[in-house]
């Protein structure tokens, strides 16, 4: 894409949708820590951020099912009824027909009044165009709300970068609402944009470049993980944008260095990256990851104060 059609991108005013996918906190038994994960939503919820769980950012890949099912009812109980939030359908490693698992997951999520969106499956890698989208197509029928995943390889192994032909046939099934890109390419995802609105124009596109936060500025949306660390600041950094304060740049540049921190190689200990931030802002008590989770080096603590420094934050 050209640089002249890029700067013509950027959509000054725009209210921006963002969602964050919530951080699972352990305490150091290994245990998840319940109560902080609830008051982690329930903060996320008032800072005026959704809520996304059994995401990456909160190890669906490492979860049971009993435990995923746990997660739910541990997110409606906090945060009351009606309140909407977001719940990945994780298949992966699962026998059964594919469509078959990701409407039992949806079925699932539905019932705690979630809306599904659904991870990719390796099970569909080099299956045709046609193949993908009708299996789509069936996952979703006759559901009210469900997201779209477009996941890149370096977060986990299941994900791909679908062609823009399976993309396009995506996004015309009407089920599906929204589109979360996570290719860390902002090249990549503006093609995305241009794509959405010239097949669906009310399709959100939500970026999941925790490198390149600022893609909200050319029409995306965002579901990100790097919310979970600071969801007020990104709460306040929409506001900024959407009424066109300056103040809006520099609480950007703030949140994008703890993006490009946060989302160094390799990418999936950015988990434990976001337990050491809310750690170091006595959010939760422990900074341990998940047990199978990449960990970080012991200096970590120490960068994520600069910046939480950096964000206003008194430590």
């Amino acid at each position: 894409m050209k640089l002249e059609t890029l700067m013509e991108r950027r959509v000054l005013g725009r209210k921006v949708q963002g969602i964050a996918a919530a951080l699972l906190p352990y305490d150091a038994r290994g245990a998840i820590a319940v109560e902080e994960f609830q008051r982690h939503l329930l903060a996320t919820h008032r800072a005026g951020l959704i809520n996304a769980v059994n995401m990456d950012t909160g190890y669906v890949n490492y979860l049971s099912d009993a435990e995923q099912h746990e997660v739910l009812r541990w997110t409606r109980a906090a945060l009351g009824d009606g309140v909407p939030f977001v719940a990945g359908a994780y298949i992966e490693g699962r026998d059964g027909d594919v469509v078959a698992l990701y409407r039992r997951q949806m079925d699932l999520i539905v019932k705690f009044g979630g809306i599904p969106i659904l991870f990719q499956t390796a099970r569909l890698h080099g299956k045709s165009d046609r193949d993908k989208i009708a299996a789509y197509r069936a996952a979703c029928r006759g559901y009210s709300d469900v997201l779209g995943f477009e996941l890149g390889r370096m977060f986990a192994p299941n994900g791909e970068i679908f062609s823009e032909a399976t993309l396009r046939g995506l996004m015309e099934i009407p089920e599906l609402k929204g589109i979360k890109h996570s290719s860390l390419d902002r090249l990549t995802e503006l093609e995305r944009l241009a794509l959405r609105d010239a097949v669906r124009p009310g399709l959100r596109i939500y970026t999941g470049n925790d490198l390149g936060i600022d893609m909200i500025e050319y029409g995306s949306d965002y579901l990100l993980g790097l919310a979970t660390f600071a969801p007020e600041k990104f709460a306040e950094r929409d506001r900024l944008w959407e009424t066109g304060d300056p103040a809006y740049y520099a609480l950007a540049d703030a949140l994008q260095y703890l993006g490009n921190v946060a989302f160094r190689e390799p990418v999936p200990a950015y988990k434990h990256s976001a337990a050491t931030f809310l750690h170091v802002l006595r959010r939760i008590s422990c900074s341990e990851p998940h047990a199978k989770n990449p960990r970080r080096p012991p200096w970590e603590p120490e960068i994520l104060r600069d910046c939480a420094r950096r964000l206003g934050y008194e430590l």
